[in-house]
């Protein structure tokens, strides 16, 4: 299997801080096209999970960067913890939505049965599962914006590989003792990532603060007033 590198660019937003937004499985950067943070974004606009800690740091190395906020949604929390944990002093913060402590192997190795049987019609229901029943105008906004363009453009290849990075994850709380800020934000309604899950997590990080938005699901941060809850 041949895999893309990660590679990254700066979005300047007019703000002083800046945030690297690392999107979840069987999504890209365009996911977080409507998100309205106070930061400059950094974005990952090809994505490797395998890579991501090795290209992320040359890339900031190179840009003269020396602290970042991260975001981390769904795969993209394990990624974001990777990097956290292995440089806690250049981290200012460290969102995670939508985490799960792990998957189970044999889950995902369903899940990559049926991408390699019919990519389109799996992805699709994936996608639906994403949101909760209030979420209807986000849903509407995905179908209308990234629903054709995802289906089309991601790969069985990219997906499988993104399931062998998740079969071998897991929030490891102990690894993020050293990150001075942790925030986690949860859909009540997440059908992917179950909340319980979630608030374990949470009870393992002493120093983490637990948002949990409710009426939304695993794309919580479509949602308009997730800007005023993370902004504060």
């Amino acid at each position: 299997m041949i895999s893309v590198e990660s590679k990254f660019k700066i979005v300047k937003r007019g703000f002083k801080d800046i945030m690297i937004l690392v999107p979840g499985w069987a999504t890209d950067y365009r996911i977080f096209n409507t998100l309205d943070l106070n930061y400059n974004y950094l974005l990952p606009i090809d994505l490797n999970p395998f890579d991501f800690k090795d290209r992320l740091s040359e890339f900031l190395k190179a840009s003269s960067i020396d602290h970042v906020s991260l975001f981390g949604w769904s795969q993209g929390g394990f990624i974001a913890s990777g990097f956290a944990s292995d440089n806690p002093g250049k981290i200012d913060e460290l969102i995670l939505s939508s985490i799960r402590k792990r998957y189970d192997k044999k889950f995902l190795e369903d899940i990559g049965f049926k991408v390699k049987k019919n990519k389109r019609a799996f992805l699709y229901k994936f996608y639906l599962d994403c949101f909760s029943p209030g979420d209807n105008p986000c849903l509407d906004w995905f179908k209308e914006n990234l629903l054709k363009q995802y289906l089309d453009d991601m790969s069985v290849e990219c997906l499988i590989e993104g399931l062998e990075y998740l079969s071998n994850a897991e929030m490891n709380h102990e690894s993020l003792s050293g990150v001075r800020k942790i925030r986690i934000f949860h859909g009540a309604e997440d059908r992917i990532a179950p909340l319980e899950e979630a608030l374990e997590i949470k009870s393992s990080l002493a120093h983490a603060e637990f948002i949990c938005m409710n009426g939304t699901g695993h794309l919580l941060f479509l949602n308009p007033d997730f800007k005023e809850r993370i902004n504060g």
